[in-house]
């Protein structure tokens, strides 16, 4: 009978270590080697840069369409908006409406003598308050050319009415009483003569225009919206 034997066989030998990137053994994704290793993944098509750009493009250009898309304004709307303009224009050019209505009589006191030696000392001082009163210098004619209408077919007739007002004030009103200063110290002055006959229609032609437009204003919206506060100028002797 044979003894066992009592030694037992020597384990094999370990294998060498295998380099990382040998197939099989994962790299280390925080070494460089593990980074470089790692395949590029390619974005699927809704998250790529060009998509994403674009549809932020799409979305600004619809929410633009979306602001600018008319809103539909009942009857009753429009005519409140409408009147509430009215009443802007006609607190704004009140003071130039008196200031000529004042100037044109002061020029029919001077023409006739009829002025009293304290009204026509008065006279210089007058004037210039009235010049002021129509010209952008005052903030109330300022206001006026900045009130904005609104864009319906009645709004656009209320915003031809500022246009008209405006022009009114500072140009034929204002016109005319320059006119009229330099005629208080120089009655026979031809060319203010002159001037003022043009002014005179010309604040007679805005006045009925303004009018004009908020007549058919008031047939669009079936109203009576109130009228411009443009007073009707008595024809200066004269002139």
């Amino acid at each position: 009978m044979t003894d066992r034997p009592t030694d037992r066989p020597e384990d094999p030998p370990a294998p060498d270590p295998v380099p990382p990137g040998v197939a099989g053994i994962p790299n280390d994704p925080f070494t460089l080697e593990g980074i470089l290793a790692q395949e590029a993944v390619r974005p699927v098509w809704y998250k790529r840069t060009w998509v994403l750009a674009t549809g932020a493009v799409v979305a600004v250009v619809a929410a633009s369409v979306l602001v600018d898309l008319p809103s539909s304004t009942t009857t009753a709307t429009d005519t409140a908006d409408q009147t509430a303009i009215m009443k802007q224009i006609n607190t704004a050019i009140e003071g130039c409406s008196f200031a000529a209505s004042e100037t044109f009589t002061i020029y029919q006191g001077l023409h006739n003598h009829t002025l009293s030696t304290s009204n026509e000392a008065l006279t210089p001082s007058l004037l210039r308050d009235d010049q002021t009163a129509c010209s952008f210098t005052n903030s109330s004619i300022f206001d006026l050319s900045n009130v904005q209408g609104t864009g319906t077919p009645a709004g656009r007739q209320i915003t031809q009415v500022v246009n008209t007002a405006t022009l009114w004030a500072t140009s034929d009103a204002l016109g005319a009483i320059e006119d009229i200063q330099k005629l208080s110290t120089d009655p026979g002055n031809a060319a203010a003569l002159s001037d003022l006959t043009k002014r005179q229609a010309a604040l007679s032609e805005d006045r009925t225009v303004a009018r004009g437009h908020v007549l058919t204003a008031d047939r669009i919206l079936n109203a009576h919206l109130p009228m411009p506060d443009l007073p009707a100028l008595p024809h200066l002797d004269g002139t």
